[in-house]
């Protein structure tokens, strides 16, 4: 399949606004959420989900399906390498370093793990303990063994039951699911693992993401284009991202301060209804306006390389944002400014060094494609 250049181009964003939100320096709190209370996290899941099912899908219709889970089935095998890969990493250098030099960023970070090395070892592997940074590739993993079952059924019998079932799980991980499943499962087993060291994304809520981006893909798949936004439609996310964006630039990242009942409706780690709506007012704009922004736009090809190369330059900026992490600790004001800036300087070359090794550079075509146009 041919690359599709625009969004390599979105993915690499969300690899730069992720890398600014994590990496220790004074722009990690500002930087964070740009657009309204929405993180580049949603943009990149949805966005991974999509490739998914339209990469899948095609694998599907053209070679059968059982080599389309054969296919999913390898890439969450590769992404479960790198989450292995990634904790040990952050279990041996990273640890070693946080010790040595007594750093409260690394040492509160792996607390779980410094009290209960043993468990910490064999629960992280089998994506139980998900120590912070590290709580995501999980969800891949998961989301990618479930995704072929998920689009041979949807195949078969269309997607009308999938996205009931997925909004359901959505509501229900709202009222606490997850937590809930997992004391059921912990108590009976002994499993010492406290639930707020598994990770903080709730996946049972997350996976609605994950199957609306796969439905989009696959209806595109399969020859049919996305459905046209309507103009009121349009008017409306305009109000609705505009109030989200003076929101979050007026008040800060916090929507209601001092309120923990409200700011659940904005929840990020539970993909909070507020929070889903202003999701979905900027992928409606994204959707209306993006074919003719992207035809006046100049090339972007170091964006389009980050994106092209997502798995080793998410990784690489892990590696990274610990380092970081151990060697500078948390972001702090009163850092001289020369030290944030060689930290983000070093930090992107080395994305960039990372993802010119890890995948072909980028091609401009001359006539840009977007979602709802045939590839």
């Amino acid at each position: 399949m041919n690359r599709r250049w625009e969004l390599d181009a979105l993915r690499g964003l969300m690899l730069v606004l992720m890398t600014l939100t994590h990496l220790p320096t004074r722009w990690a709190g500002p930087t964070g959420q740009p657009l309204g209370f929405v993180s580049a996290a949603e943009g990149f899941v949805l966005l991974s989900a999509y490739m998914a099912g339209l990469v899948y899908t095609r694998r599907g219709l053209r070679d059968g399906l059982p080599a389309m889970r054969t296919a999913f089935l390898r890439r969450a095998g590769l992404i479960y390498a790198c989450q292995a890969a990634m904790l040990l990493f952050l279990f041996t250098i990273i640890a070693l370093l946080g010790l040595r030099i007594d750093q409260p960023a690394i040492t509160n970070l792996l607390s779980f793990y410094l009290a209960e090395p043993v468990t910490a070892l064999w629960s992280s592997l089998l994506l139980i303990y998900e120590p912070p940074l590290l709580d995501i590739l999980p969800l891949y993993v998961l989301f990618m063994l479930v995704s072929p079952w998920v689009l041979a059924h949807a195949l078969a019998r269309g997607w009308g039951g999938v996205m009931a079932i997925s909004v359901m799980l959505w509501l229900l991980a709202q009222f606490g699911l997850g937590d809930a499943l997992y004391r059921a499962m912990a108590g009976p087993t002994g499993l010492t693992v406290p639930p707020e060291a598994t990770g903080a994304f709730a996946m049972y809520a997350w996976q609605f993401l994950w199957v609306l981006g796969l439905w989009m893909g696959a209806t595109q798949a399969g020859g049919e284009p996305l459905p046209t936004m309507p103009t009121w439609l349009v008017r409306v996310a305009v109000v609705v991202a505009g109030i989200g964006l003076l929101w979050r630039h007026g008040v800060g990242q916090v929507p209601f301060p001092g309120d923990p009942g409200l700011n659940l409706l904005f929840s990020k780690w539970q993909l909070g209804p507020l929070r889903l709506l202003n999701l979905f007012a900027l992928l409606v704009l994204t959707l209306h306006f993006g074919p003719a922004l992207a035809r006046r736009l100049p090339p972007m090809t170091w964006l389009q390389t980050l994106g092209a190369a997502s798995l080793p330059v998410f990784c690489a900026h892990l590696v990274l944002v610990l380092l970081a992490l151990a060697l500078v600790g948390e972001p702090s004001a009163e850092r001289a400014l020369w030290v944030d800036l060689s930290l983000l300087a070093a930090c992107f070359a080395a994305l960039t060094v990372v993802a010119h090794a890890s995948a072909d550079r980028p091609t401009d075509p001359p006539a840009p494609r977007w979602a709802g146009q045939r590839t």
